[in-house]
């Protein structure tokens, strides 16, 4: 979990002073984790409130004392609110203006705290900022430290072989994008795979197109031609920001003539980047990985408003 800092922003800018209320710390059987988090509001009526940090009683208290109170506060949930989760939760109440929200931008992690910051806290910062190590929440010392989530683009990549696995080993840990991994079976997937990534086995993948954001970006790899032109044919139907095929030119060239086929203009067939990769790095499962990554990024890069419709490719 991390502070969402669009959510925040967005809640300040409709409705003015905002309180957040976060669980830095648990014991025992609790309704929600560390990081949960929610956000309160005052309204004509009352409260106004988005997200749960759940415990019925706990949030009740929490909502109606979260425009009243900053700071650390500990809740035994069965002696003070007659839960019986049995456990304790320790919750940290802040509040929020524009100014505050906007001196977050361009942070990586928020930690705050009474007194001198621990030592144990700035080397966590350190690492986080010399290794782009994104902690978990936590409260170390009397100081509460969150990354804060960054705006994610999505990327759908479609295969799970040797080269998907090696793509999403290299882009996985980048913040900034939120992966989904689709294949035909949970089998074809590795028994761990990375944090942040979501997996979605699927007999006919083709059948998830209508699922997959307008706005994200496509990298087709699967271990089938067949699927994979069955991909671009769903794609050209959905309508996507940018699609990348792993292949040849001749492979490209017949998926150009079944493409037309099946009634796609050649301006819009052309949307789809074939080949991808760079030649030159060689044809190694890594090497092509390497190669897409560096064209995805720069791709991205690029584009102030998310991904662009196609880039330059050298071929795989």
């Amino acid at each position: 979990m991390a502070l969402d800092l669009a959510a925040l922003k967005a809640a300040v800018a409709a409705h003015g002073r905002v309180a957040r209320v976060v669980v830095a710390e648990v014991a025992g059987s609790t309704p929600r984790g560390v990081g949960t988090a929610m956000l309160v509001w005052a309204t004509d009526k009352g409260f106004g409130q988005e997200g749960t940090i759940g415990g019925g009683a706990l949030e009740y208290a929490a909502t109606r004392a979260a425009l009243s109170t900053e700071g650390f506060t500990r809740h035994p949930l069965g002696p003070a609110l007659g839960q019986c989760c049995g456990g304790s939760v320790t919750l940290l109440t802040e509040r929020f203006d524009a100014a505050r929200v906007a001196a977050l931008e361009g942070e990586e992690v928020f930690a705050r705290g009474r007194g001198e910051m621990p030592l144990a806290v700035k080397r966590l910062l350190d690492r986080a900022r010399g290794q782009g190590e994104h902690p978990s929440p936590q409260l170390l010392q009397g100081w509460f430290v969150e990354a804060v989530a960054c705006e994610t683009r999505p990327l759908w990549i479609w295969g799970a072989g040797h080269v998907g696995r090696a793509l999403v080993g290299v882009l996985a840990p980048l913040p900034d994008l939120a992966i989904t991994w689709v294949d035909t079976a949970p089998d074809r997937f590795p028994a761990a795979p990375p944090q942040r990534v979501t997996i979605l086995p699927a007999a006919d993948p083709a059948r998830l197109v209508p699922h997959a954001p307008k706005e994200a970006a496509h990298l087709i790899l699967t271990y089938s031609h067949e699927l994979d032109l069955a991909l671009c044919h769903g794609l050209l139907s959905h309508d996507f920001a940018f699609a990348g095929l792993i292949g040849s030119d001749t492979k490209w060239a017949r998926f150009r003539k079944r493409l037309q086929a099946l009634g796609h203009a050649d301006a819009h067939i052309s949307r789809i980047c074939c080949p991808i990769g760079q030649k030159a790095l060689g044809k190694h499962p890594q090497a092509i990985a390497i190669g897409v990554s560096a064209q995805l990024l720069t791709l991205q890069k690029g584009d102030v408003t998310g991904w662009t419709t196609h880039f330059s490719a050298s071929g795989a």
